[in-house]
C-alpha cells in the first residue's frame, strides 16, 4: 500500500510529519492530488496544519484555468485553505529567453516561497516520485552533469527560510495510479506530458519502461544510488573547500586567484571540484552555455608548460595564467551611471539594450509577472525615474516588513556582478524605489479592485 511505503520512506529519511505546518504544491495531476489526499488523511492523526498552493502557468488557456478551479473545489470540499496565482509564463519565456521548464519552475518556487512566508509555514511538500528520480538522473548523466547534480532530486533541501520535502520519492508512478483508483480520485491530466518534443517525456515513455522490465524495483535502486552519491559528494566537497582555502591567494566577489603549484598538490578528485566551486562562487548561477569542455580548457592552461595563457568563459569571465598564478575574473565594464525621467506613458531605451515601457490600463487587468508591474494611478505620480543603482540604495519589498539593500537583493537573486551596475531601478518622483524589474516589487505594486485605472510597466531585455 502507498501509505505503508511512504511512512517507511519518511522513517528511513528520519523525517516526522507530526505537528508540521505544510504548504502543499498541487497542480491537480495524479501525483500532487494523491499527495494532497494522503496528507489530508494523516492531518488529524499527525496534528498537521495544511495549506494548498497552485500556480496556473497559463500554457493551456482555459484548460489550465480549469485545473486551478478543480484544485480550489477539492480544497473547499475538504475545508483546506487554498492559494493560487496566474502567471503568463509564455510571456516570460519570450522576454527572458528561458526554457519553458525553467521559467515555469522559477515562477512556481517564487509563489510557493511567498505563501510559506505569508502563513509562516516552514515546510513545502512536493509530489516528485521514484520514476521522476530515474528520469532526472538519466537526463543529467546524458547531459554530462557533474557533482551533486548527478544525485538527482534530493528528498529535502532549503528554500528561502524553509525546507522542501518529497514524501513520494520512494514510490513509483504505478503506486500513485493505484492509489488514485482505490480512493476514487479523478485527477486532471496535462496533455503536454505525452508530447515527445520534451526530452523528459522521451525518457519516461521509452527508457524507464525498458529499465523496469529488467528490474521492477529499479526506482528503489536509483533512489539508493542518489542518496549514496549525495553523501559521497557532500564529503568530497567538504574536503575540497578545506584544500582550496590553502590554494586561493585572492578571493573577491568578482575575482579569485589560485597558486598553481599548490593547486597541483591537491588530490586529483578534488581538483575538478575545486574549479567548479570557483565557478559557482563567481557566476552565482551557472550559465547554460558553460560545459565540461570549458573546465577541460582550464586544466589545459594549468598543466601547459607555457607560463602564460588566457581563456574566455561565458558571460565575460576571463581565466588568465601568469607563471604560477591563475586568476578567474569578470572583466570590469566601464559603465557610466544613467538617469531618465518618464513624464508620461511611453518607452525608454536603456544602455543595457533593454527597454522600459508604460501605459494606462482600464477594465480587465492582466496577470503580472516579474517583468511587469502594476500601480494604480493614485499611488504614484509622474515623473517616474529610471536610473542605475546608487551606493546604499534600499527598497521596501511587497509582503515584507522594513527595507532591504539592493546589494543584498542582487546577491540573493544571484545577479552576476557585471550586470548589477546596468540593472534598471524605478523610483517615484520622491526617489523611493517602486520596482526592481525581474527581481522585486514594492508594496505599492498590485491590484486594488476599488480602483479603475492603472499604470502598467513592462521591462524587456
Amino acid at each position: 500500500m502507498l501509505e505503508t511505503k511512504v511512512k517507511a520512506f519518511l522513517n528511513h529519511q528520519g523525517f516526522r510529519l507530526e505537528s508540521k505546518k505544510i504548504v502543499i504544491g498541487v497542480s491537480g495531476g495524479p501525483d500532487s492530488l494523491a499527495l494532497l489526499h494522503f496528507l489530508l488523511a494523516e492531518q488529524e492523526k499527525q496534528n498537521m496544519t495544511l495549506v494548498v498552493a497552485h500556480v496556473d502557468h497559463m500554457f493551456r488557456g482555459q484548460e489550465s484555468y480549469e485545473d486551478a478551479m478543480f484544485v480550489k473545489a477539492f480544497c473547499e470540499q475538504n475545508n483546506l485553505p487554498f492559494e493560487m496565482t496566474r502567471v503568463n509564463v509564455p510571456e516570460i519565456i519570450e522576454s527572458t529567453g528561458k526554457s519553458s521548464q525553467i521559467a515555469a519552475r522559477d515562477v512556481r518556487y517564487e509563489f510557493f516561497s511567498k505563501i510559506m512566508e505569508k502563513y509562516q509555514y516552514r515546510f513545502l511538500a512536493l509530489a516528485h516520485h521514484g520514476d521522476d528520480q530515474i528520469e532526472t538522473m538519466l537526463m543529467r548523466f546524458t547531459r554530462g552533469s557533474a557533482g551533486l547534480a548527478r544525485a538527482g532530486i534530493p528528498f529535502s533541501r532549503p528554500i528561502e527560510q524553509g525546507i522542501i520535502f518529497r514524501p513520494f520519492l520512494g514510490l513509483e508512478r504505478a503506486d500513485i495510479q493505484e492509489y488514485c483508483l482505490n480512493h476514487k480520485l479523478s485527477p486532471r491530466i496535462d496533455p503536454s506530458n505525452e508530447k515527445g518534443i520534451y526530452s523528459r517525456n522521451r525518457f519516461r515513455k521509452e527508457v524507464v519502461p525498458f529499465l523496469k522490465k529488467e528490474n521492477p524495483h529499479v526506482h528503489e535502486h536509483f533512489q539508493r544510488f542518489s542518496e549514496e552519491l549525495k553523501s559521497d559528494e557532500t564529503f568530497l566537497l567538504e574536503l575540497t573547500v578545506q584544500r582550496m582555502n590553502t590554494v586561493m591567494t585572492k578571493k573577491e566577489e568578482s575575482e579569485i586567484r589560485i597558486d598553481i603549484k599548490h593547486f597541483l598538490e591537491v588530490p586529483i578528485p578534488l581538483q575538478r571540484r575545486g574549479i567548479q566551486l570557483i565557478l559557482n562562487y563567481l557566476y552565482k548561477e551557472i550559465p547554460a552555455s558553460l560545459s565540461a569542455v570549458h573546465i577541460d580548457q582550464v586544466f589545459f592552461i594549468i598543466n601547459h608548460p607555457h607560463p602564460s595563457g588566457q581563456l574566455d568563459l561565458p558571460n565575460g569571465l576571463k581565466v588568465s595564467r601568469s607563471y604560477h598564478s591563475l586568476s578567474f575574473q569578470f572583466q570590469p565594464i566601464e559603465v557610466g551611471s544613467y538617469h531618465f525621467e518618464m513624464t508620461e506613458p511611453g518607452t525608454i531605451l536603456l544602455p543595457n539594450g533593454g527597454e522600459i515601457s508604460s501605459k494606462y490600463m482600464e477594465g480587465d487587468i492582466p496577470a503580472t509577472n516579474p517583468y511587469t508591474a502594476l500601480f494604480h494611478t493614485s499611488s504614484i505620480q509622474w515623473p517616474i525615474i529610471i536610473r542605475s543603482r546608487n551606493l546604499g540604495d534600499r527598497m521596501t519589498i511587497k509582503g515584507m516588513k522594513g527595507s532591504k539593500k539592493l546589494k543584498a537583493i542582487f546577491i540573493d537573486q544571484k545577479v552576476p556582478v557585471h550586470d548589477r551596475n546596468m540593472w534598471p531601478v524605478l523610483t517615484d518622483k520622491e526617489g523611493s524605489i517602486i520596482w526592481l524589474p525581474g527581481l522585486k516589487k514594492s508594496s505599492l505594486e498590485g491590484i486594488d479592485y476599488s480602483v479603475k485605472q492603472y499604470i502598467l510597466f513592462k521591462y524587456q531585455k
